[in-house]
């Protein structure tokens, strides 16, 4: 990867890791993803995973709230962790 797409790529994984810590307070009225532990993991230069985990439960609005808040191409999985946690992870096209 050339430095400007380094640079570039950088600057787009920023400015989500911004708009997550702006805006997750406004739309996780439940604290469901907020103050969980997260993950953040840049996939094949283009692609950026968001990985919560130890989460009791998520609503349908709050996954639709996250992918307003990012703005872009992105997909939501949840998949068991614990008999009592799930983990939400997000996958966020960079492009």
């Amino acid at each position: 990867m050339s430095d400007v797409q380094s640079t570039s790529t950088t600057e787009r994984l920023a400015e989500v890791q911004h708009q997550l810590a702006d805006g997750l307070a406004r739309i996780d009225p439940h604290h469901r993803l907020l103050g969980r532990p997260v993950g953040y993991r840049l996939i094949d230069g283009h692609t950026f995973e968001i990985t919560y985990r130890d989460v009791a439960g998520i609503a349908e609005a709050e996954v639709l709230g996250v992918k307003r808040l990012l703005g872009r191409d992105c997909y939501c999985t949840v998949s068991p962790q614990t008999a009592e946690t799930i983990t939400v992870r997000f996958v966020v096209s960079l492009k």
